[in-house]
Formats: C-alpha cells, structure tokens, sequence
C-alpha cells in the first residue's frame, strides 16, 4: 500500500470571540452540533470525548449500510482559548487511511477571531487522499463557520 505524505493550513476569520470558537472544540455538546459527518450519517460505536491534555476522542458514523469512518484522537497540547494540538488516525471501516497531527490556532482579530487549523499527515493508499483531507477540512470549517453563525441547520 502506497503512502503519501501532505501538509495544509487552513485560515478563516469567523464571527465570534475566541472563547466562543474555542469553545465549539472543547466543549462536547458543543461538537456534536457540528463535527457528525454528512447529512445521512448516523453514530456506528458510542462517541468518547475526554478533552485534556492526555485525554483522547473517538467518533464513529456512516451511512446506516455502510462502513464506519473513524477518528481517533488524542490531545497533546491546550492552551486556553488559543492552541489545541493532537494526532489522530481515520479508518474506513477497518482499514487505516491516515495518521495526522493537527494545530488549532485561535486569535482575537477586532470583534472577530482568526481561526487557523495547520495539518501534517501520511496518507496510505490512493495518494489523493492528502488532497482530499484538506479539501474535507474546508467543509469541515465551513461548518464551523455556520454553526458560529448561527446558520448550521441539522
């Protein structure tokens, strides 16, 4: 199985205050507003979510007839409303897809806060996959944006 390797930062100002973007990672029912997978995806295993410095976090959905996609993380550094770093793993059903370290960076810009997630990853198998994590966490932070926003309808 081939491996390829990318890296990708995303950038966004979204209209809210740092504790408040903060707070759509750090709080649980927080992120399962927003962080569930496609419309038509349902839980396959119980989510956990210990989020600390050491703790981990583990999502499982898809389709009701199909493969789970799994994320599985586990939290190295919080800072408070600015920094939150952690590795993670994704799997389709039961085949690894990718191993990934990920920095959230959160800065107060005006009455607004610059959100900025930085990714490094191996990606095994189809070498557009790297492509595709960062075009994913494009829609993932379009999600964000509009749960911030008030506009994310579920």
């Amino acid at each position: 199985m081939p491996t390829t390797f990318g890296s990708f930062a995303i950038e966004r100002t979204v209209p809210a205050s740092p504790a408040r973007v903060f707070a759509c990672f750090a709080d649980d029912t927080e992120k399962r507003a927003w962080f569930t997978g496609p419309d038509g995806f349902v839980e396959k295993a119980p989510r956990t979510f210990d989020f600390r410095v050491g703790g981990d976090e583990f999502n499982s959905v898809g389709t009701p007839d199909g493969p789970a996609h799994v994320f599985r993380a586990h939290y190295y550094d919080i800072v408070e409303n600015e920094r939150i770093v952690y590795a993670y793993e994704m799997y389709d059903g039961e085949t690894r897809s990718s191993v990934s370290v990920a920095t959230i960076e959160i800065a107060p810009v005006g009455d607004e806060t610059k959100l900025t997630i930085t990714e490094s990853g191996v990606f095994f198998g189809d070498p557009a996959e790297a492509d595709g994590r960062r075009h994913g966490t494009i829609l993932l932070v379009n999600v964000i944006v509009a749960y911030l926003a008030g506009e994310l309808v579920r």
